[in-house]
This record gives C-alpha cells, sequence and structure tokens, in this order.
C-alpha cells in the first residue's frame, strides 16, 4: 500500500469538480481496485433522524445490508461510541451482522461533519487479520477529506 499515493489520489478525488455521490463513489472504487485485501468498500450515513445507518456508494458484492440499527452488528456499534472499530476476524464477535460467509474481517471508521457522527466507511475483507495502522491512517485521511464535502 503507497500510502502517499493513495491519499494524493483521494484528494484529487476530493476536489475534482463532480458530485458527491460521484466522489464518494470513486473513492469506494480506488480503495477496493487498489487494495488487494478490500473486498467491499463503503460509506454508510445517519438516515436522516433515525437512529439508524442507511447504505450510500460502495464497491463490490451488493449487501442486503442497507439500512442498520444504531448499535447492530459493527457499523451500529461506530455509529453509537464514535470511535473506529477493527475486527481482525468477525467470528470473535458476538454482536456481527454477517454480509456474507466470505466476510472474515472488517474495518469501520467514523466521518464526523462538526463534531456529529454523520457516517462512516466500512471494508470488508476475506482476509483474516489484514489491517494494520496505514489502514486506520489511511481510512481517516478519507473520512476527513469525505466530511469538507458533506
Amino acid at each position: 500500500m503507497n500510502l502517499s499515493q493513495l491519499k494524493k489520489s483521494v484528494t484529487g478525488i476530493i476536489e475534482n469538480n463532480t458530485s458527491i455521490s460521484y466522489k464518494l463513489q470513486s473513492i469506494c472504487d480506488l480503495l477496493k481496485q487498489e487494495i488487494e485485501y478490500y473486498d467491499w468498500v463503503g460509506f454508510y450515513f445517519k438516515n436522516g433522524d433515525k437512529q439508524e445507518l442507511k447504505l450510500a456508494e460502495f464497491s463490490g458484492e451488493p449487501t442486503e445490508h442497507v439500512i442498520i440499527p444504531f448499535g447492530k452488528g459493527i457499523c451500529g456499534q461506530v455509529a453509537v461510541s464514535n470511535k473506529n472499530f477493527i475486527v481482525q476476524d468477525v467470528t470473535s464477535q458476538d454482536n456481527y451482522i454477517s454480509c456474507g460467509w466470505k466476510v472474515k474481517s472488517e474495518i469501520v471508521i467514523p466521518i464526523f461533519v462538526n463534531g456529529e457522527n454523520i457516517g462512516q466507511i466500512d471494508i470488508d475483507s476475506h482476509t483474516v487479520n489484514p489491517f494494520t495502522s496505514d489502514d486506520e491512517n489511511l481510512l481517516e485521511f478519507v473520512c476527513k477529506n469525505v466530511a469538507k464535502i458533506l
């Protein structure tokens, strides 16, 4: 993973004169294409005033988890805790929503706008224990830059 090049690419997407939706989709596609063990990349956002997340742009296999209640699964827990959540082996989690038998690990990083957790980026991997501090660093960078356009 070339962190500096990926960050430059993300910055280029953010600065591009396109719609927010197009930018988010481009980021999902970039991360899934460039990082071998990112098998699903998506954005979830708070669904209005409801205590739930709604799937926005993503890259990877379609998921039935379009709506996730706060507190449910890894994404729902991040919506409540406001903290990064890295699960190197999903079988170790009691409160895990399976998105498919291939998923072995997951990382979720919240997106803050004016101090409020308004969404998150969610990465699923078909590999056990793939995520490092570089992944966390990159995804925090992505979230901070996405927050600027929301």
